[in-house]
């Protein structure tokens, strides 16, 4: 009989299409995308311009956010981030490159310089941090693309006071673009940077020619300067303190090690050995910071100089907008409204880049950690939840630049820091003292700048805990929801193991599952005499012992080695090295039902004590309650009863 699919299975289907894709190579898409393994890549200055939509973009608002926080100081304060950027963030991020060349940027690095759960509550922690960028990143672009769209002097009377809503839709015009299918767009993204930046170019030749041809300009910004700090110590010491509120000029850091995949590299690279697409990603990062340098300083000079502080405050036409306010006073409104296209369509296409960030980062971590929901490996479910989070931050946040400028600043701080770490203690470790003491130093001084912005603006720190607390409680009832499933991905037996497995292939299969403690001959005759009282069992010895030593147990998933070995010339003894002691004896027992077309049996004793208690054991440290786990993740793997491998506790 024919039967009609009901919409919630086609929407199901939709929703869900991809999903075995995830997490594989090539089964991303976007610009943090890895690229298909037959794709050579593009050249890094094409790479770059995947960078510059996340990283150029913030000239969109910064030197009006850098005009609110540091005031007549700003070009002294900026001075002082361009320093750090070239001196600091650039250093760090170009050995990030050289240490993770495949994408996988600073909390890869950690993640490898930390084990068991220590590492992973580390990892997930970051990934709120990185969370609070990337989703910040998509509000705040909106915001500040919403604003030069209501600050036009075409379209303030139409759409002023509708800024909320504009946000918005901008926001949700972003998620329906991924819902449908986001493709890379490295050609659009090129064109989008060469525009702005040349717009750029334009709009602070004509500041500077203003500065120039009006001499009392710098004469009163000098004067005032003097009036209000005295001295130029003082302007330096005060610039020291403010720049940390410029932190939003640093973003873009990351992204540039995410896009690394994209790189040409050279014709010699290998996975392994990717020495040229090391060395381009070196040249990516190092231009896109002079780049941004010179636009910073020049920037932050010419709207300190030529704008009013107070047009800068909320509400003041200069207030999220400043470069485009200046385009549309010195340059007229037409190139102003050309500037504002671009800046929108540059800013809208950042919040692109952060969704491919997040579509990238979270399904890179989480399901390996088996601290993800299934539909958390397809795209269009990871979509929704990330809008709705977005329209909620937005509302939050009442799409105000400014707002925001802490939250943002507080994901990047983080970021940075955590990987002027990273890069600290792979120097140590590799005997490199002059380089340790440099990247301690660099390390010191993101941490500062973290803790000021932090106590500056803890709405970041309130978002980024918002995340982690989120991510931590999903990943948590992830993991349990997902405790009994099969998780290894292959069996490995070696000649003596296998040889063990035959033998007893014509007779009747009989494991015993023992925890290793002396092996010394005793151990294994009173284990023999116990397991066959407790069973009833006639007389007979034809057993194998299997012994099941836990590495790591918050790795979910593993592979197992199965080696075999005779203990005082007697006892045949299996032994495997795994996270999960059940998941490993009931891989090993499938293993041997596939490989003999015959039944295995294990024997258990039953373990002493709460079994709530060994269930918390078995979840944090992979073992407790062995028996009864091992049959329900033979259960969830075996469906068919008749073929299920018998587990017997006595």
């Amino acid at each position: 009989m024919a039967t009609t699919e009901h919409p919630p299975s086609r929407l199901r289907a939709w929703m869900l299409q991809g999903l075995s894709d995830m997490g594989k190579r090539g089964g991303l898409t976007g610009p943090h995308a890895e690229p298909e393994p037959p794709h050579r890549g593009q050249r890094w200055w094409r790479v770059m311009c995947l960078t510059g939509v996340d990283y150029f973009s913030t000239l969109g608002y910064q030197p009006g956010i850098a005009a609110l926080a540091a005031g007549l100081l700003s070009p002294l304060a900026t001075i002082v981030l361009v320093v750090v950027t070239l001196a600091g963030a650039l250093p760090v991020y170009r050995r990030v490159a050289q240490e993770s060349p495949h994408g996988q940027g600073s909390i890869a690095m950690l993640e490898r310089l930390l084990s068991f759960w220590k590492g992973k509550l580390f990892v997930l922690t970051l990934l709120g941090f990185a969370a609070t960028d990337f989703l910040i990143t998509i509000t705040l672009s909106a915001a500040d693309a919403s604003t030069h769209l209501v600050e036009n002097p075409h379209l303030t009377s139409t759409l002023g006071g509708h800024q909320m809503l504009i946000t918005l839709i901008l926001v949700a015009l972003l998620g329906a673009v991924f819902l449908k299918g986001f493709l890379e767009a490295m050609g659009v993204a090129v064109a989008l940077v060469g525009i702005y930046l040349a717009l750029n170019v334009v709009v602070v030749i004509s500041g500077l020619w203003h500065v120039l041809t009006a001499e009392h300009v710098v004469t009163d910004w000098t004067s005032a300067l003097t009036t209000e700090h005295g001295n130029v110590f003082v302007m330096i010491g005060v610039a020291l303190i403010v720049f940390p509120k410029l932190a939003l000029g640093l973003s873009g850091f990351e992204t540039g090690v995410a896009v690394m995949p994209h790189v040409q590299g050279d014709e010699g690279d290998t996975e392994e050995r990717p020495a040229g697409r090391i060395r381009d990603t070196k040249k990516l990062l190092t231009t896109a910071a002079v780049i941004m340098s010179c636009f910073l300083i020049t920037t932050s000079f010419i709207t300190t100089l030529l704008i009013p502080a107070s047009e800068f405050k909320p509400g003041g036409p200069a207030n999220g907008r400043a470069l485009a306010f200046l385009a549309h006073e010195y340059l007229g409104n037409i190139f102003g409204t050309v500037y504002d296209v671009s800046t929108i369509a540059i800013l809208w296409f950042a919040g692109a880049s952060a969704m491919a960030g997040l579509l990238n980062l979270m399904p890179r971590y989480l399901p390996r950690y088996g601290m993800a929901p299934h539909w958390a490996r397809a795209v269009r479910p990871m979509v929704i939840v990330f809008i709705l989070i977005a329209f909620l931050v937005t509302w939050l946040f009442d799409a105000n630049v400014d707002k925001q400028g802490g939250a943002y600043a507080t994901g990047v701080l983080v970021l940075i820091s955590s990987a002027a770490i990273a890069v600290t203690i792979a120097a140590r470790k590799a005997g490199q003292r002059g380089w340790t003491i440099g990247f301690g130093v660099i390390s010191a001084v993101f941490l500062y700048t973290t803790v000021a912005n932090v106590i500056e603006r803890p709405d970041g720190v309130k978002i980024g805990a918002c995340f982690i607390a989120g991510i931590m409680l999903v990943s948590l009832l992830s993991r349990l929801a997902r405790s009994f499933e099969l998780r290894v991905t292959s069996v490995a037996m070696d000649p003596m193991a296998e040889r063990f497995v035959r033998d007893m292939a014509s007779r009747k299969i009989r494991f015993i599952a023992n925890e290793p403690d002396s092996r010394d001959r005793a151990e294994y005759r009173d284990k023999i005499e116990q397991i066959r009282t407790d069973n009833d069992m006639p007389e007979q010895e034809d057993f194998v012992f299997v012994e099941v030593t836990v590495a790591d147990p918050s790795e979910f998933e593993t592979c197992l080695t199965v080696r075999g070995e005779v203990l005082h010339n007697r006892y045949r003894v299996l032994t495997v090295e795994s996270s999960s002691i059940p998941n490993a004896l009931a891989a090993l027992l499938l293993h041997v039902r596939d490989l003999t077309g015959r039944t295995p049996h294990i024997f258990f004793e039953w373990t002493e004590g709460s079994p709530f208690a060994n269930f918390l054991r078995f979840f944090l440290f992979g073992q407790g309650e062995v028996a009864p786990v091992t049959r329900e993740v033979l259960r969830e793997a075996e469906p068919d009863r008749a073929r299920r491998p018998r587990v017997h506790t006595g």
